[in-house]
């Protein structure tokens, strides 16, 4: 039997011979789904599905986009929003 925290169906599981000639399993993660612009809830662009302990060994640069609030809002939500806030003023 497995031990719990492989237990569970988030785990994605391959059944494999290994060369000693035994069966064994190998258990990973799945990929989380890709994270979206909190106002259109479209897809981000540039930013990874990695899973939180991958993603804090990526390079900072590789995280997200070069822009302000990249990793919240959409490029045309943001210019959206930045425009709002020049007109109000």
């Amino acid at each position: 039997m497995p031990r719990p925290g492989l237990r569970s169906k988030a785990q994605k599981r391959k059944k494999l011979k290994t060369p000693g000639n035994r069966n064994t399993t190998h258990y990973w993660r799945r990929k989380p789904k890709r994270a979206r612009c909190a106002l259109c809830k479209r897809p981000l662009q540039s930013l990874p599905r990695l899973r939180p302990a991958k993603m804090k060994k990526t390079m900072k640069t590789a995280r997200r986009a070069n822009r302000l609030e990249s990793a919240r809002y959409c490029a045309k939500c943001l210019q959206t929003l930045i425009q709002e806030k020049v007109m109000n003023q």
